[in-house]
């Protein structure tokens, strides 16, 4: 019974306050039930939730192979301030399939170099809008135009590896590198680029923003007059510089000889000129880093397996002969495909991707809160047992007709997650790696040299930690 003095005005008030504190606790409470029935670990810090275990994992992919062998397929964790959710397995991803959007915030190490128009940053319609265009880009039919700057790179390098003593040791990785960042400029920028001297200048003003963008991913933050953060803006200006120069010519180019990515953007009325910039900056990102390293790796696994070294051999010789690799006869090298695709897995080139929601969203048995990022563990999953028998174990015979229908098809994504936001430039990533492999084994055979061990260096793509050696012998 309440006291006597309480009036009726007081007991309204007194009602409405009762209702009220019940309202907040039961949002209250079904809010942290929402998140705490999340399994995955708490954040350690305020500001900085579980980088610090990030870092001490090596990198995030190890970090998330850890938190989902000890929470399963589905666990949360905290970055910065911020709750993520990790997803691990084919059928979950097959859950979220539809999502389009990407979490800024996972990416922002990137932005200062990219730019923040880049398509890696834009959602909803906009972004929708932009890889369509992209799409036509990276078409079936544009992507033949550059197999002759495939070839012509690849043959580069051959000629420089023929005027080599046999037993000189090749710095495999600094090689592929060297190469892809030859076949992003000529494809993007056209065959004005092939000036030697200026590609190796625009290589190094390349690389050393990039590693400034790593080692912010890293945590390492360049501090007040340390001088790196004007060395980073340099380069990147001076990268600008030249895709600006070269797009006032394309426009003045009235009888254009060759196709280029940037013919693909130039025509579009709702992209600027600081937009084409970006948009190219980031194809330079998504084309040079992956198809290089996937170069690198692919070569690193045929010299320690060389039964497979040699049924691919066999087969350039048996479909090609003397010719080289045409966008109709790409289909025919199946085994080529094959060694492609494992040594995509057996690398964990591309780690992790991600998405978020803008509703409350079912993933199995949880309800994820809207606006969270969640991650999409692919390099988790091309790791895990239960899908791929001995995952440490280079095998293209995984990715025969017969094994692949076995498999969930959402199992192997090495191009990103499936759906809408694929990679556009899987198909030029595909035929850039078929065309170099076909010059060079055709060539040499390709050796490893003794008493190395090459370790994956886990970031946005993997990469060897150190340069790997071969050494090569005429066939």
């Amino acid at each position: 019974m309440l006291p006597s003095h309480f009036s009726a005005s007081n007991y309204g008030i007194f009602a409405c306050v009762v209702i009220f504190a019940l309202l907040y606790f039961l949002v209250y409470f079904n809010t942290k039930t929402r998140n705490s029935n999340l399994p995955g670990i708490c954040s350690k810090h305020p500001d900085k939730g579980n980088l610090e275990d990030m870092q001490d994992a090596g990198s995030l992919h190890e970090f998330l192979t850890n938190l989902h062998k000890e929470y399963g397929p589905l666990a949360s964790f905290w970055w910065g301030k911020q709750l993520v959710v990790s997803l691990a397995s084919p059928k979950l991803f097959d859950e979220i399939k539809v999502l389009f959007d990407r979490p800024k915030y996972l990416f922002e190490a990137y932005v200062d170099f990219t730019g923040p128009r880049s398509i890696q940053f834009m959602n909803g319609a906009e972004g929708r809008k932009r890889r369509h265009l992209m799409d036509e880009g990276f078409s079936h039919t544009a992507v033949a135009y550059y197999y002759d700057d495939f070839v012509r790179v690849a043959t580069d390098v051959s000629e420089k590896w023929a005027s080599q003593p046999s037993e000189q040791h090749i710095p495999l990785v600094q090689d592929m590198i060297a190469l892809s960042m030859k076949a992003i400029v000529l494809s993007a920028l056209g065959d004005g680029m092939r000036d030697e001297q200026q590609l190796l200048k625009m290589s190094e003003a390349y690389s050393i923003c990039w590693r400034e963008e790593e080692e912010a991913l890293k945590g390492n933050l360049p501090e007040e007059g340390d001088g790196r953060m004007e060395k980073f803006a340099e380069n990147r200006e001076y990268l600008r510089r030249i895709i600006k120069d070269v797009i006032r010519k394309r426009r003045d180019q009235k009888d254009k000889k060759d196709q280029i990515f940037l013919d693909s953007l130039m025509d579009a009325d709702f992209i600027d000129e600081e937009e084409l910039v970006t948009q190219t900056m980031t194809f330079w990102v998504g084309g040079f880093h992956t198809t290089g390293n996937t170069l690198a790796w692919c070569l690193y696994f045929l010299a320690t397996h060389e039964e497979v070294q040699e049924k691919l051999y066999q087969e350039f010789v048996d479909v090609l002969g003397e010719e080289t690799i045409t966008a109709q006869i790409l289909p025919q090298l199946k085994f080529c495909r094959q060694v492609t695709d494992e040594t995509m897995r057996c690398s964990v080139l591309a780690p992790w991707a991600a998405r978020y929601a803008d509703y409350d969203i079912q993933i199995g048995e949880h309800v994820i809160p809207k606006q969270t990022p969640m991650i999409i563990a692919l390099g988790v999953v091309l790791k895990d047992e239960d899908v791929w028998p001995d995952p440490d174990k280079f095998d293209p015979e995984r990715f025969n007709a017969e094994e692949t229908k076995k498999r969930h098809p959402m199992a192997f994504q090495p191009f990103g997650f499936a759906g809408k936001r694929k990679c556009p430039g899987y198909r030029f990533s595909y035929a850039e790696v078929a065309v170099v492999l076909s010059v060079l084994l055709r060539r040499f055979k390709i050796h490893l040299v003794e008493g190395q061990v090459v370790e994956p260096e886990h970031m946005l793509v993997t990469k060897p930690k150190a340069e790997i050696w071969i050494t090569v012998t005429k066939r």
